[in-house]
C-alpha cells in the first residue's frame, strides 16, 4: 500500500515537473537572449507555469506550444535548452540581434511546424539536425550570415512548403539536390502543396534552378498537381506566409454547423456583418464571422492575403483564428467561441442572475488587452492597427480572459510608416479626433480606443449615451469622466454594480492611464507598451504629473478666452446702452 501511495503521489507531480522542466527552458532562453530588465519581465524562474508567461502560449495540458518574440532587440545567443520544449509548434524569433549559430538541440523539436529565425545575426552553418523535424512546413533562416552546404537532410522532410534562405552565403551541393532525386519521400513534398525556396549567393541561384528543376522532375512522373515552384534570386523579401493550421472550411459545412445561418444563433452584429454560433461535427463550438460589407479591391486573392497575415498574430489576448471560407459572393471567418461572450456584454446587457464584472476580472480585461495590442503593434511586422478598439471586441473565455477580437477593421501597416490613410471605420464614441478629421491611423488611434475602453471597463457606461442630456450636456463618456474627475467624485465613476468591492487606488490608477491615452494630440499618448508598464506600476506617476499641468494650463488658457468673450458681450451690450441712452 505505501508503495502504491508513492506511486500515486509521483504520479500527480509529473504535470508540476513538466512544467518546471519548460519553465526552466524557458528562463535559460531569457538568459541567453540578454532580455534587459524591461523585457519578458513575467519570465519568473521562481513561478512554476510558464504558461502565464507573455509570448507563451499552451496547450489543454500544459505542454509550452508556441513561442513568439519579433522584434525586441535581443542581441544575446540561443539556448540549447529549447531543444526541451518537446511539444513546441512554433518558434519565432524574427527581427532581432541574434547572434551565434543555431543549437543542434532544435532538432529535438518533433512536433515542430513553424521555425522562424529571419533577420539576425546568426552565423555558422546549418545544422544537419533540423532533418530530424519531420513535422516542420515553414523554415525562414533569410537575412543572417549563415554559411557552408544546404544540409541534404532537409530534403527529407516531406511536409515542407516554405523554406527562405536569402541574404546568407549558403549553396546548393550537390548532395541536396541528390537526395532530391533519391528520396521517394521528399517527391511527395511538393504534391498539391505551394514551395518556395530563397538564397542569398550567386552560387546559391544556380543550385537554385538546379533544384527547381529537379522539383519538377521528381514530380512529374506522379502526375501530382504541382501549384507553383517559386524562384527568387533577387534577395528581396516579399513575406510569403504560409497559412498553416488554418483550415479552408466548405460553405455547406458552415451552413450546417450554423444551422444555415439561423437567427436564433446571432451572437453579434456590426458594420461588417453577422457572427453566429456554430458547431463541427467533433462537437467544437464555433463562431462564425459572415462579412455583408468585404470591401476589397481584388477579391478572393486580397482577402486570402489578409486572412494569412492576420492569422500569424499569434498570442494569448488575441482571439484566434481557426479557419475561413470563401465563395464567389461570401467571405467568413471561422472563430473558437468564446463562453462568456464580450466584456460589453458583461458590463452591460448580462441577464438577472448572471454573475457581474468584478473587480479581479476588469482589472485582467485592462492589462490583458493591453498586451495584446502591444503585439500587435510592436511585434508584428508588418504591425497590425486594429482600429476599433471597444470593449464589445474584447471577449472573454471560459476563464474570463481577455481576447482582443474582431479585426474585421484592421489594417496591416510597414514598419517603415507611421500611419495609413483609408476610409474612416470605426464606432463613434471610440474614434480618435485624428483619424476622424484626417483619416490617418496609426498605433496612437488604437491607444485611444484603449482608453475608452478602460472608461467602459471602469464604469460600465457606454463610450456616448444620450440620456445623460437630461442632466447634463456632456453625451460622450470622456467628457462626463473628466468633469468628474476634476470634481473629485471618484465614487459616482466607478459602476454601481461593483457597489464597494474595488480597490480606491487601482481606481484612480485606471482612470489616470484612461486619461493618458485620450489625449487629443496622438503624440501626447503614451505607446502600448508603456500603458502595460504603467499597469504595472511602473512609471504612470510622471506621465500623470505632466498631463496635469497641462490640463492646469489648457483650463486656464480656455477659461481666459472664455472671460474675453464675455467681457466682450458685456462690453457690446454696454455700448448699446450708452447710443440708446444718448440725446435725441
Amino acid at each position: 500500500m505505501e508503495l502504491i501511495r508513492i506511486l500515486i503521489i509521483i504520479v500527480s507531480l509529473l504535470p508540476f515537473a513538466a512544467s518546471d522542466r519548460q519553465g526552466d527552458a524557458l528562463y535559460d532562453m531569457k538568459l541567453k537572449l540578454n532580455a534587459t530588465g524591461t523585457q519578458l519581465t513575467d519570465w519568473n524562474q521562481n513561478q512554476v507555469n510558464p504558461c502565464t508567461w507573455n509570448s507563451v502560449i499552451c496547450d489543454s495540458s500544459n505542454n509550452v506550444v508556441q513561442v513568439t518574440l519579433a522584434s525586441m532587440g535581443f542581441t544575446g545567443v540561443l539556448s540549447p535548452r529549447i531543444g526541451d520544449l518537446e511539444h513546441l509548434n512554433v518558434l519565432s524569433l524574427p527581427g532581432n540581434k541574434i547572434t551565434g549559430g543555431i543549437p543542434e538541440q532544435l532538432g529535438n523539436l518533433s512536433s515542430l511546424t513553424s521555425l522562424d529565425l529571419e533577420d539576425n545575426l546568426l552565423v555558422g552553418e546549418i545544422p544537419s539536425s533540423l532533418g530530424h523535424l519531420s513535422k516542420l512546413q515553414l523554415l525562414i533562416l533569410s537575412q543572417n550570415s549563415l554559411n557552408g552546404s544546404i544540409p541534404d537532410t532537409l530534403a527529407t522532410i516531406s511536409s515542407l512548403t516554405d523554406i527562405r534562405f536569402s541574404g546568407n552565403n549558403l549553396t546548393c551541393g550537390a548532395n541536396f539536390a541528390n537526395a532530391c532525386v533519391s528520396s521517394s519521400s521528399y517527391q511527395g513534398a511538393s504534391r498539391g502543396s505551394k514551395i518556395g525556396i530563397v538564397l542569398g549567393s550567386v552560387g546559391g541561384v544556380i543550385g537554385l534552378l538546379i533544384i527547381g528543376a529537379l522539383f519538377i522532375i521528381c514530380n512529374g512522373r506522379k502526375k501530382n498537381h504541382l501549384r507553383e515552384v517559386f524562384v527568387d534570386v533577387s534577395g528581396e523579401d516579399d513575406r510569403r506566409i504560409a497559412f498553416g493550421q488554418l483550415k479552408r472550411f466548405a460553405w455547406r459545412e458552415l451552413q450546417l454547423a450554423t444551422d444555415n445561418f439561423s437567427e436564433k444563433n446571432v451572437l453579434g452584429q456590426g458594420g461588417f456583418g453577422k457572427v453566429y454560433k456554430g458547431a463541427l461535427p467533433d462537437g467544437t463550438k464555433i463562431a462564425v464571422k459572415r462579412l455583408t460589407d468585404y470591401e476589397s479591391p481584388g477579391g478572393e486573392s486580397a482577402f486570402l492575403r489578409e486572412v494569412e497575415l492576420i492569422s500569424v498574430a499569434v498570442h494569448r489576448n488575441l482571439l484566434r483564428l481557426i479557419g475561413f471560407c470563401t465563395t464567389q459572393t461570401e467571405r467568413l471567418l471561422v472563430y473558437p467561441f468564446m463562453q462568456n461572450l464580450s466584456v460589453a456584454y458583461r458590463l452591460r446587457e448580462f441577464k438577472p442572475g448572471e454573475p457581474i464584472l468584478d473587480w479581479t476580472a476588469r482589472k485582467r480585461v485592462a492589462i490583458g488587452t493591453a498586451r495584446g495590442l502591444e503585439y500587435l503593434h510592436e511585434h508584428c511586422n508588418p504591425k497590425i492597427i486594429h482600429r476599433d478598439v471597444k470593449a464589445a471586441n474584447v471577449l472573454l473565455d471560459e476563464g474570463f480572459e481577455p481576447v482582443v477580437g474582431d479585426f474585421g477593421l484592421a489594417k496591416l501597416v510597414d514598419v517603415q510608416k507611421t500611419s495609413v490613410t483609408t476610409q474612416v471605420r470605426g464606432t463613434m464614441g471610440h474614434i480618435a479626433p485624428e483619424y476622424l478629421s484626417t483619416g490617418k491611423s496609426s498605433e496612437r488611434t488604437d491607444v485611444f480606443g484603449y482608453g475608452i475602453m478602460l472608461l467602459e471597463v471602469v464604469t460600465g457606461q457606454r463610450a456616448i449615451d444620450f440620456s445623460r442630456l437630461e442632466e447634463e450636456d456632456d453625451v460622450l463618456l470622456l467628457d462626463h469622466v473628466k468633469k468628474l474627475q476634476r470634481e473629485g467624485q471618484l465614487d459616482a465613476i466607478v459602476d454601481r454594480n461593483l457597489s464597494s468591492n474595488f480597490d480606491r487606488q487601482e481606481v484612480e490608477m485606471m482612470m489616470q492611464i484612461a486619461l493618458l491615452c485620450t489625449q487629443g494630440s496622438p503624440e501626447d499618448r503614451p505607446s502600448m507598451s508603456e500603458v502595460v508598464r504603467m499597469l504595472e506600476g511602473e512609471g504612470l506617476a510622471e506621465r500623470w504629473e505632466e498631463w496635469q499641468q497641462v490640463e492646469v494650463s489648457r483650463r486656464q488658457d480656455y477659461e481666459r478666452m472664455q472671460q474675453r468673450f464675455d467681457w466682450g458681450e458685456d462690453s457690446i451690450y454696454n455700448q448699446d446702452a450708452i447710443e440708446l441712452s444718448s440725446g435725441r
